[in-house]
């Protein structure tokens, strides 16, 4: 690749990266301009013009005051505990991917993820970065491009439905919270539908085979859009499913994953002197993350602080609103320095890498 291709190149990625970032921190410093005005009048009154002005005079110091109230150390172990479940979450992958016949090396996994991290930052809900995961993953193979990207989003819903499973399964451990905490059990209502909604995709999907059932029914879904891509990625659906053991690896991992998720926020907690029983945070951490997975707002940046300054500023915990809110973004801060890293491995890692495709072994 000739010197001035390979500067264009980078150049338009460090251009989508400072674009990206700006957006990220001006939502952030949105979110903190209005919880610190006072007014009158109220910060919806103010002209769009006056409240950018107020959140980049008042959300730099804000946020730079949420960021060194906790522990140091505290802060960095969270830092990296957050970058292991990133490297949990490769683990996962390749084992979809591994069921599908298709090799893709560890560093190219962790890039490709990276790079998904990066974009989840920006765009809506928390698994906006999918889309970018499922382009690279499907310029990986030649010939498995649609097997390549069922992977991604395979890999994610058991990822969002064992997380859900994971929250629920907690409710046994804080009965009695839930009983008085009113806010706490509207939460969870909105998790068991999820979770029902989920249940309703995943079996279907994998072990159902309506399609195949149905007489005609392949015939129509080759008259659809797309049906041809469609009626493969079922058919990658169901290699999952006659995997014994895919699905069982697959929680298990995504199990230890939401431990991890967990433990980042108790070191966070600890750093910040807030007091809260380690059951808890095995409730509510899981929850606020599949609430905040929904596709509402960039990364779930206003919803997840919403929900945790809504459950710990209630009764019994009575945390102050503003250590609540410290909390959450100190947390998004380790998911976006993270990102930061994958803005770098997007600069450089190259469009396109064949993978090795593994056509004479079947699933596991």
């Amino acid at each position: 690749m000739s010197a001035g291709k390979t500067i264009r190149r980078i150049g338009w990625r460090l251009g989508i990266c400072l674009l990206l970032l700006v957006w990220i921190f001006h939502v952030i410093f949105m979110t903190e301009g209005g919880l610190a005005w006072q007014g009158p009048p109220a910060w919806a009154e103010l002209s769009r013009s006056q409240q950018w002005r107020i959140a980049w005079e008042t959300g730099p110091p804000q946020l730079w005051g949420n960021l060194t109230a906790v522990d140091p150390f505290a802060l960095i172990l969270s830092f990296l505990v957050m970058g292991l479940t990133l490297l949990i979450g490769v683990a996962r992958w390749m084992i979809a991917l591994r069921v599908q016949g298709l090799n893709l090396p560890w560093s190219r996994a962790l890039g490709i993820t990276f790079i998904a991290h990066f974009f989840n930052s920006f765009l809506l809900g928390s698994t906006g970065g999918d889309l970018m995961k499922a382009y690279y993953a499907a310029g990986e193979t030649a010939h498995k491009k649609t097997e390549a990207v069922v992977t991604v989003f395979v890999d994610r819903v058991i990822g969002l439905w064992s997380m859900l499973l994971f929250a629920l399964a907690m409710v046994a451990f804080n009965f009695d919270l839930l009983r008085s905490h009113k806010r706490l059990q509207l939460l969870m209502l909105v998790i068991l539908g999820m979770l029902i909604v989920g249940t309703g995709f995943v079996v279907p999907a994998f072990w159902a085979g309506l399609s195949n059932r149905w007489t005609g029914a392949r015939e129509w879904l080759q008259q659809l859009p797309k049906g041809k891509w469609i009626g493969r990625s079922l058919d990658s659906c169901r290699e999952f499913g006659r995997s014994k053991r895919f699905f069982f690896k697959m929680v298990l991992v995504s199990t230890v994953l939401n431990l991890v998720c967990v433990l980042q926020y108790i070191i966070l907690a600890r750093g910040l002197n807030i007091a809260v029983p380690v059951s808890v945070w095995m409730l509510i951490v899981p929850s606020i993350i599949c609430i905040s997975a929904l596709p509402i707002t960039p990364s779930g940046l206003g919803v997840r602080e919403n929900l945790y300054v809504a459950i710990l500023a209630a009764t019994p915990f009575l945390i102050p609103e503003t250590s609540a809110l410290a909390l959450s973004l100190l947390a998004y801060a380790g998911s976006l320095f993270w990102s930061l890293v994958g803005g770098g491995v997007y600069l450089f890692l190259k469009d396109r890498q064949h993978l090795e495709e593994v056509t004479e072994s079947g699933p596991e």
